[in-house]
């Protein structure tokens, strides 16, 4: 007899997390945590693409309907193989407010690194799963602890948040590609029409820091913005 499915409501975006983790079957060859262990490795060297239930299944050496015991869709695949991701983020002590968001823009933005399809991917689903939530409990109580509350408090989060994402996604793009000779084209590119971009024109993207300078003077800029705001 095949595995049973999980039900539908499962299939809703972040819905693995909606309903309580499966039974574990007869065999315990095959569970929840190989099936994550395994779709992190696929998504490391493979990319989003590349990955599928039959795919999967081949590497962990099951059928491809075993795995719908634990997972309804393939998008329930990159949702437990991302919270696993926002997992490897560690929670600094209690430092000061400012200190421990520092801290943990730095370990964030790490983690998305080591798996370039994470901020992307981050940027498009729920997150939900447990480990995130635990990272969105953190960075919320840094905040409620500086004074923030109601919109600003959410506003603030997501300020935080969306920036370590949005960057990550932006470097790990960057990285899949010849850097030194995208930015020279898009810089040949700009001088060619600094008549619609005299700004861009003088001040090349880019051209004097690296991507950790970058991201660690937006770091500063963002949390001396909130400091002031709430002062």
């Amino acid at each position: 007899m095949s595995p049973k499915r999980p039900r539908s409501a499962g299939t809703m975006p972040g819905g693995v997390w909606l309903r309580d983790p499966p039974a574990p079957q007869r065999s315990p060859s095959l569970t929840r945590e190989r099936i994550v262990a395994a779709t992190v490795e696929t998504l490391d060297r493979d990319g989003m693409a590349g990955l599928s239930m039959r795919r999967l299944a081949e590497a962990l050496d099951v059928h491809a309907t075993s795995l719908y015991w634990y997972v309804a869709t393939r998008d329930e695949l990159f949702d437990l193989a991302l919270d696993e991701v926002f997992g490897e983020v560690a929670l600094p002590g209690h430092l000061s407010w400012r200190e421990d968001l520092a801290v943990f823009m730095d370990g964030l933005r790490a983690a998305l690194l080591r798996h370039p399809w994470a901020g992307p991917l981050a940027s498009s689903r729920p997150l939900m799963g447990p480990q995130a939530l635990a990272r969105a409990e953190f960075v919320h109580a840094a905040l409620v602890s500086a004074g923030f509350s109601g919109l600003n408090l959410s506003a603030a989060a997501a300020a935080v948040s969306n920036y370590v994402i949005g960057t990550a996604s932006v470097e790990a793009a960057w990285r899949q590609e010849d850097q030194g000779g995208a930015r020279r084209a898009l810089g040949e590119h700009i001088r060619r029409r600094a008549d619609l971009y005299p700004a861009l024109a003088a001040h090349p993207p880019g051209a004097d820091a690296g991507w950790d300078a970058h991201f660690a003077r937006g770091v500063d800029f963002l949390l001396a913005g909130l400091e002031s705001y709430r002062s």
